[in-house]
């Protein structure tokens, strides 16, 4: 088995490198002696190894248009299914949720054929949902079992005993100990079996002898039936019940809408029988609790800011028009990854939580000036005016430097670049936004709010 795992790996590594953007590549396949990642010899890691970008044909072309060239050009290989993966991504997945890929739908019950069947059923609907790649059901079958079922009859008929044909299928198979030979002082055993050829040909079991208890010598295809039937390649159990996974990446989309897009494709499509359920893991499972822990994490944020900023300016009212530059800030965040087609991840809600800290950070600097010019007896528009102005080259240093500095990460297409395009790109979208509103809509909300509260200054 290893070896046609071999033959197959070579060819797949001889496609890959008629990629120019590849450098070299190479495999790891099964187990190594320090089993640390157990694995079947069916399955093998490829590592593709790419070239500087300078020396890209397209030095400009996107990583996810490689990934899909690299699927046309390797789907057609046969004997082959694939998952295009991080080696840290498709480790953290191994780890956190047992899987490689970025969501598994497992389907737990009793009978293994009846999971299998579901699996199929499963993956016919995960492929029709848009954004599904890389979908397949794990290999449970193909495995072949020589296989014999005794023929009662005719083992009665000839006073043969179950026992005594186990033995010599077992002695023929794995062999038995016929005595010692002596070399020296060195002593190996004498092991008697059927050749190589010999074991690997089912059709020679036929003519193997069983001897009767009378002496009669009798052909095992008298008192057996001989076949070769596909039988299972493993049986997966999680938590004491037996389980099929059906695996798939996501493309083009955010994963959150691509699982709710498959749980509704499954329940339509998909009828799970009385004594079977359906469980969501992968990177999805990760998604679901990182989002229940932002969920408690950023209304837990924005009270603590406008708690500091109450502390701060000791009014309310000033403190809710500060605050006002959160939601303008991360609408410039979410427009900012529609225009640049990234979809929603955790890192892009990281990215929100940092933008909030900096659009209430311009609003404070801007409107303390302004309140102290107030305060020292400026008339309302004088001090929005003076204000303003006197405290527009810090606002755009402040917003400057933080949306310059986040530059190299939103164009990055290197390593990291799935988790450091969202949180910059929200970022700088957003510091656009607050920037504008610190400078042209905060001024006029203070107005409105502190309008009555005009006065005109006294000449001494």
């Amino acid at each position: 088995m290893y070896g046609q795992a071999i033959d197959l790996q070579l060819i797949l590594e001889e496609e890959i490198r008629n990629l120019p953007e590849v450098e070299r590549v190479f495999s790891k396949i099964g187990s190594a002696e320090v089993a640390t990642d157990p694995m079947p010899p069916s399955v093998a890691d490829t590592f593709i190894m790419l070239k500087p970008r300078e020396e890209w044909p397209d030095p400009n072309k996107p990583k996810s248009q490689f990934v899909a060239e690299l699927e046309a050009l390797v789907t057609p290989v046969p004997g082959n299914r694939y998952e295009f993966l991080q080696p840290i991504q498709m480790r953290f997945n191994e780890l956190l949720a047992g899987v490689r890929t970025e969501l598994a739908v497992k389907v737990f019950g009793d009978d293994f054929d009846q999971l299998i069947e579901l699996g199929g059923q499963l993956e016919e609907a995960i492929m029709a949902v848009p954004g599904a790649a890389d979908v397949a059901v794990e290999q449970a079958t193909g495995l072949p079992v020589l296989t014999m079922s005794p023929k009662r009859d005719a083992m009665a008929r000839y006073g043969v005993s179950l026992a005594e044909v186990q033995d010599t299928v077992a002695a023929a198979l794995g062999g038995v100990e016929a005595g010692t030979f002596y070399e020296g002082d060195r002593r190996s055993n004498i092991v008697v079996r059927q050749t190589v050829k010999q074991r690997e040909n089912p059709d020679t079991f036929i003519d193997l002898p069983v001897v009767t208890p009378k002496g009669e010598v009798i052909p095992l295809g008298e008192l057996v039936n001989i076949s070769v039937e596909n039988g299972y390649n493993q049986i997966y159990r999680e938590n004491g019940k037996r389980r099929v996974v059906v695996a798939a990446n996501v493309r083009g989309r955010d994963l959150g809408s691509f699982v709710e897009d498959v749980q509704r494709a499954i329940e339509t499509n998909v009828e799970i029988p009385t004594g079977y359920f359906v469980e969501y893991a992968g990177t999805y499972e990760q998604l679901q609790s990182a989002s229940q822990r932002l969920a408690i994490v950023v209304p837990v944020t924005l009270f603590l800011i406008l708690t500091l900023l109450v502390m701060a300016l000791g009014s309310i009212r000033d403190s809710l028009i500060i605050f006002t530059g959160v939601p303008l800030a991360l609408t410039g965040g979410v427009l900012a990854l529609v225009l640049r087609g990234i979809p929603f991840s955790i890192s892009a809600g990281v990215g929100f939580i940092a933008l909030s800290g900096i659009a209430v950070l311009n609003g404070l600097v801007m409107l303390t000036f302004i309140r102290r010019l107030h305060d020292q007896g400026k008339d309302l528009h004088t001090a929005i005016t003076e204000g303003a102005l006197t405290r527009l080259r810090p606002v755009l240093m402040t917003a400057l430097v933080a949306s310059l500095g986040f530059v190299p990460m939103a164009i990055n297409t290197g390593i990291g670049a799935e988790v450091q395009r969202p949180l910059a790109t929200v970022v700088i979208g957003g510091i656009i936004s607050s920037t504008i509103l610190t400078l042209f809509v905060l001024p006029a909300l203070y107005r409105l709010v502190h309008f009555r509260e005009g006065r005109v200054a006294v000449n001494s």
